[in-house]
């Protein structure tokens, strides 16, 4: 899909490196949650007929176990999912979308908790009420709670429509951005030389970066040497060397030393399954 400039937004990393993204459309937005909401609730669906059939009392509460056991599931479904996937849930990795920080930063707990909180209170506390009205209440309060539960979700559901950033409440709240992800590809693949393996990285060293990083470094070292590309190299290179704690920084060349780390990170994240 061709992106227009209205979709593309640039951020500044904490090492210093502009990079372009996309924001992530509607219409895989919506279709990522869906996948989600369907493995969200054909969990109970599947699990509540058999403890029914097991347990005789069952049967004139089960509406409201399937009410408490999405409650308990939604929530860590979506924050476990966007922390061990780097900003992404099942939904979001079959539509190739991530959510990133909008301050080029790493996303954190706070962040992705503080989204996904939110959506309790944009989407199913309203979708809550209209699906399990109280049932002793007149009529006409009836039909007024389900019409203020009506225009609270719509209001909510269509805020992404009318910001240029498509931004839930929820993404206004935790500083987040829904973008496109973009396949990433070993570079050794695409040049055809294999990494020389002059520096060996233990598994801290590698832990201490994540996707949209790696993605950070493939764009750097994709760009043609120029002066300034050289000086961002070595603004880079004096970054990372400071937070993996590497020892004998004196002896490091840049251009081996950023394109192997580069090689090691994504054999890493891709043996702990991180990639999109």
């Amino acid at each position: 899909m061709a992106s227009s400039a209205s979709t593309q937004r640039s951020v500044l990393t904490p090492e210093g490196v502009p990079i372009e993204i996309e924001l992530a459309d509607h219409g895989a937005r919506a279709g990522a949650l869906l996948i989600d909401l369907a493995i969200i609730f054909g969990i109970p669906i599947i699990a509540l007929p058999l403890f029914v059939v097991l347990t005789p009392f069952a049967g004139g509460i089960a509406g409201a176990m399937f009410l408490i056991l999405t409650f308990f599931l939604r929530c860590p479904f979506f924050i476990a999912f966007e922390l061990r996937w780097q900003g992404q849930t099942p939904g979001k990795r079959v539509f190739r979308l991530r959510v990133v920080d909008r301050r080029g930063g790493a996303l954190s707990p706070r962040a992705v908790a503080a989204r996904n909180v939110t959506r309790e209170i944009e989407v199913f506390m309203p979708a809550t009420l209209l699906m399990f009205r109280p049932s002793d209440i007149g009529s006409g309060m009836d039909t007024m709670l389900a019409l203020m539960a009506l225009v609270w979700l719509a209001i909510f559901t269509l805020m992404p429509l009318f910001n240029r950033d498509r931004l839930r409440v929820g993404d206004m709240i935790a500083g987040t951005w829904v973008v496109r992800a973009e396949p990433v590809a070993l570079l050794q693949d695409l040049s055809g030389k294999p990494p020389t393996r002059r520096y060996r990285f233990t598994p801290a060293q590698l832990d201490v970066y994540g996707i949209a990083e790696l993605q950070v470094l493939e764009r750097l070292l994709r760009q043609p040497n120029t002066r300034n590309t050289l000086d961002t190299k070595k603004d880079v290179l004096a970054r990372i060397l400071v937070k993996i704690d590497w020892d004998d920084r004196e002896a490091v060349d840049s251009e081996s030393f950023l394109y192997e780390y580069y090689a090691a990170l994504t054999a890493h994240l891709e043996q702990r399954a991180l990639l999109g």
